[in-house]
């Protein structure tokens, strides 16, 4: 069994979305796994860690997302395991999750040392499974020297397969292979793909925004598959707001109390993705129906406007099985920019 273990140096480095182009690219029955969760999901009275849920779905996987994880909490893994009876825990999931399958994902967290005080770190993950590491560096071109040089330098690779690395979210390539790629690879380090930044990556839909803020939609269901280009805040009156540049952005959502009715109908006048109802407040009869025939979601949510804020502020964009264009540009530029044949050769 080929086991591959995706590393970042930093959160948000495109880990999750980068196994899904390289599952997708090679065409294979997958297995995946993420140790240590650290993107806590609950749902149906289970943990779960939001990327294993995300490639679970994606890619009809026959193992829930809760049996992907390990665990969360340091200090619940620490009372449970020691690092011998982690190592097992750890080889007995892979086992069961990879069974049938003809490759196993694992995932590690945001950092190389997150897990490390129980034991499930990349590195220590890396070598309990044999399997090859690769790391998914992302940022500008000083960031990503950084992170070479510490690899290089501070990380002890003693006892792991590692691969190389794989340069994401990269805004010109051109300029980036003929001035910098020549200075990352004077360290050693193998450059398995760059793969360019894509803004249509960094966007999540109206559904994925619903299902995060636990919504009720009241109209608009076939809207969803919209994407969410920028968040408005309808706090202001209404004819403060509608000659703003940032209200007048298509794809917009706006998050507005439900009993304003007329920061409502200025988001209805308007190409407006959808529209969150804070408070738990409906709106008017006749907004519902007008939104209905615009086909605009109105999403109910408890909370306040506030709140929801800072709720939506704080999401990461995540592909989702719906995001078809999205995974298929993820595929496309995995076969394009990176040498798979390098990464999965003996």
């Amino acid at each position: 069994m080929e086991r591959l273990v995706i590393a970042s140096m930093h959160e948000n480095a495109g880990k999750t979305s980068l196994i899904i182009g390289m599952a997708k690219a090679l065409g294979k029955n997958i297995g995946y796994m993420k140790p240590f969760g650290d993107r806590m999901l609950y749902r149906k009275k289970r943990l779960w860690d939001t990327d294993s849920a995300a490639i679970t779905n994606i890619f009809n996987l026959d193992m829930p997302p809760d049996d992907m994880t390990i665990g969360f909490d340091h200090s619940k893994l620490r009372f449970m395991y020691n690092e011998k009876t982690i190592r097992k825990k750890f080889l007995e999931d892979c086992k069961d999750v990879e069974k049938g399958k003809d490759l196993l994902f694992i995932e590690g967290g945001r950092g190389p040392r997150n897990g490390i005080s129980v034991n499930i770190d990349v590195l220590s993950i890396a070598r309990y499974s044999g399997g090859k590491l690769i790391f998914v560096l992302a940022g500008d071109e000083n960031s990503i020297l950084d992170d070479v040089v510490f690899i290089k330098k501070h990380l002890n690779l003693k006892g792991v397969d590692f691969r190389g690395v794989i340069l994401n979210k990269i805004n010109n390539i051109e300029d980036f292979q003929d001035h910098h790629l020549p200075t990352i690879q004077s360290y050693g380090t193998e450059v398995l793909g760059i793969i360019p930044y894509q803004k249509e990556l960094t966007c999540y839909s109206v559904a994925y925004l619903s299902e995060r803020l636990f919504a009720k939609v009241i109209v608009g269901g076939s809207g969803m598959t919209r994407d969410v280009k920028k968040i408005f805040i309808g706090a202001m009156r209404a004819d403060a707001v509608v000659d703003l540049p940032l209200f007048k952005i298509s794809g917009k959502v706006v998050i507005t109390s439900g009993d304003r009715s007329d920061m409502i109908s200025a988001a209805l006048e308007t190409d407006t993705a959808a529209v969150v109802l804070t408070n738990n407040i409906l709106p008017t009869s006749v907004l519902i129906s007008k939104a209905e025939r615009e086909n605009v979601p109105l999403l109910l949510v408890a909370a306040d406007t506030y709140q929801v804020a800072k709720q939506v502020d704080d999401l990461q964009p995540l592909i989702t099985k719906d995001d078809t264009d999205k995974i298929k540009l993820l595929e496309d530029a995995v076969k394009e920019r990176v040498q798979m044949d390098r990464i999965t050769g003996k």
